[in-house]
């Protein structure tokens, strides 16, 4: 049995637990796909994420009798899967690999007022088109859309990595985020059309692991690439990788048919909430380049900032009233985020991830402009976060096994949240090791008690029809909160650091701090004047730090709003065979038992 410690330890291993945890289960209709006579429906276009495309896509490919025989031999869907495992591998990598880089990448392309944007064009990209990657499935061949995917996250690697500026390198993170964003779903898809139903759990334990060690291997690996060879490396490696992976899964795996063969383009944009779509990606961008020019590029009384709020505010009210007017194909189902655990679900994981995201990307920054570390040891630094947030999900996944309540340790995760992110804002130029460690790991275990909740929640709740849709908006929200408060960080960084270099260099002008690195902004002032420089950098940082303490006291909104649901009552809609326990395996590490 695999230990469940990398068991639903970030938010994608939960995801593809989930989408599979329904593939041995009868259900007599599929979700959002058929009707009762069996006649096709609009797929449900709730949640920015395509797990109820592809979670239909496996029940009905786990619904047909399908013998053994008619699946790729054992070494053939080896080496498929090793494929399939690699590319999931390298887009899990790709979303913590960077953090550790990118005081480097400032340094060399003078951008440190771009920090920001490295982590939210990704994010941006990855929420918006992970519906519409997930219709394509439906729409065309799986093995053909996930190939295209994977080529278009390489392209996106491969301008990263061949990056002259950082205008040039944002472009390649937002591509790369397009992407990867139906790399995931896509994964799952063509694992349940190669690998028979009885040994799918085996491989539902290897996505987890090969999740769980790239959020931890991300950051020591852009740490050892940076320092010893080149930032990069962290985006070239995706290359060969990547290469292999498309051509022995081109190869070696038989096309599987559309699940919606034969439409039309007419027909397929029919089912796309292309206005939505258009709309939220409108509202989303307008809000992150207001966040990123205020109070540095701009003043934030600016026309400039304030033209941006207000086509913030109409694109978001267009949005709304798109949703409302449009909701046979809509992103947003009005009965689902009706329900109060729903929307307490949605806010709590919004609020968890604009605090881990925020910590994870300005962590190494202070580690390494501050307290003038290697990248590589700064990635050494940051363990402590990943490893306890480690132990933080195994435990709560144990308990609420065991007792079937979740509230509590939503409620708990809600009170150490801040308490850790609290302390780390008060980092000094000279905190030593048993401080910076001690704190991380406060704020790691608290996360890590919470990472499950919120899906875990949508799952008792909701009616069985309504659960992809749930947990697609949940998963939405929270690539949205790391995507704007990347942003609001990156803001306010900037402001506190141009306020403060200003106040102790009277001659320094702002436009070279944000045109200079981050560690490279030690060569812009006087020897006689780096410790004053240290403690502004330090200061700036730890407000960053503040307003992640915020947003992980503001999750308690969420989490105190749950209801006091067991997964284990008799009446919980997700289980229809009687046994309640089939809920939570996938954080137990019960479904990775034949291994």
């Amino acid at each position: 049995m695999v230990s469940p410690l990398v068991s639903g330890i970030v938010s994608e291993g939960e995801e593809s637990q989930q989408l599979l945890a329904t593939t041995s289960d009868s259900y007599g209709t599929l979700a959002g796909m058929t009707s009762n006579d069996g006649t096709p429906n609009n797929i449900p276009s709730a949640g920015r994420n395509d797990a109820t495309t592809s979670q239909a896509l496996a029940e009905e490919a786990s619904s047909s009798e399908v013998s053994e025989s008619e699946y790729p031999p054992p070494f053939q869907v080896t080496v498929i899967m090793v494929c399939i495992l690699s590319a999931i591998f390298l887009m899990s990598l790709d979303r913590t690999i960077i953090a550790t880089a990118i005081p480097k990448i400032t340094d060399e392309f003078n951008s440190i007022g771009d920090v920001g944007w490295y982590g939210s064009a990704f994010m941006l990209t990855t929420s918006c088109f992970q519906l519409l990657w997930g219709k394509f499935y439906t729409f065309h061949s799986p093995k053909c859309v996930f190939l295209t995917l994977i080529g278009l996250f390489e392209i996106g690697s491969a301008i990263c990595g061949a990056a002259t500026s950082s205008k040039m390198f944002i472009f390649g993170r937002a591509i790369a985020g397009m992407g990867s964003a139906g790399i995931l779903s896509g994964a799952i898809v063509l694992m349940v059309s190669a690998v028979p139903l009885a040994k799918r759990p085996l491989y539902n334990g290897y996505f987890s692991i090969v999740l769980g060690l790239s959020s931890i291997l991300g950051p020591l690996l852009g740490g050892f690439f940076t320092t010893s060879l080149s930032w990069r490396w962290c985006f070239w490696i995706n290359l060969p990788i990547g290469g292999v992976a498309i051509l022995v899964i081109w190869l070696a795996l038989k096309p599987t048919p559309a699940a919606m063969p034969g439409l039309k383009i007419r027909q397929q944009l029919a089912k796309l909430d292309l206005l939505g779509e258009f709309f939220l990606f409108s509202w989303l961008l307008c809000l992150l380049l207001a966040l990123h020019w205020g109070g540095s590029g701009y003043q934030w009384s600016d026309w400039c900032i304030t033209l941006l709020f207000a086509l913030f505010t109409v694109f978001l009210a267009a949005f709304a009233v798109t949703e409302a007017k449009t909701q046979k194909t809509a992103t947003i189902q009005f009965r689902v985020i009706t329900n109060r655990t729903m929307l307490a679900a949605m806010w709590y994981m919004f609020c968890l991830s604009a605090t881990m995201l925020t910590m994870i990307y300005y962590i190494p920054l202070w580690f390494q402009a501050v307290q003038g570390v290697s990248a590589i040891q700064s990635g050494r630094n940051t363990l402590p976060l990943v490893l306890s947030l480690v132990v933080g999900s195994t435990f709560s996944g144990q308990m609420v096994g065991r007792f079937g309540y979740y509230t509590p340790f939503a409620m708990a995760s809600s009170c150490s949240m801040p308490i850790g992110a609290g302390l780390m804002s008060t980092f000094g130029t000279n905190s030593g090791p048993h401080i910076w460690i001690t704190y991380q790991i406060i704020l790691g275990f608290g996360i890590g008690l919470g990472m499950q909740q919120a899906s875990i929640a949508v799952m008792t709740v909701l009616q069985p029809e309504d659960v992809p849709i749930g947990v697609s908006l949940v998963f939405f929200c929270q690539q949205l909160g790391g995507a704007i408060f990347i942003s609001v960080g990156q803001s306010v960084f900037s402001a506190k650091l141009i306020h403060g270099l200003t106040r102790v260099i009277k001659d320094l002008d702002p436009e070279k701090i944000i045109g200079s690195g981050a560690t490279n902004l030690r060569k812009l002032v006087p020897k006689e004047s780096l410790q004053d420089v240290l403690v502004v950098y330090n200061d700036a940082l730890g407000w960053v730090f503040i307003v992640a303490t915020v947003m992980a006291a503001l999750s308690a909104m969420g989490s105190f709003a749950f209801e006091w649901r067991s997964v284990e009552d008799e009446q919980r809609p997700f289980s229809k065979n009687g046994d309640d326990k089939s809920l939570l395996s996938w954080s137990r590490g019960e479904q990775q038992g034949a291994m």
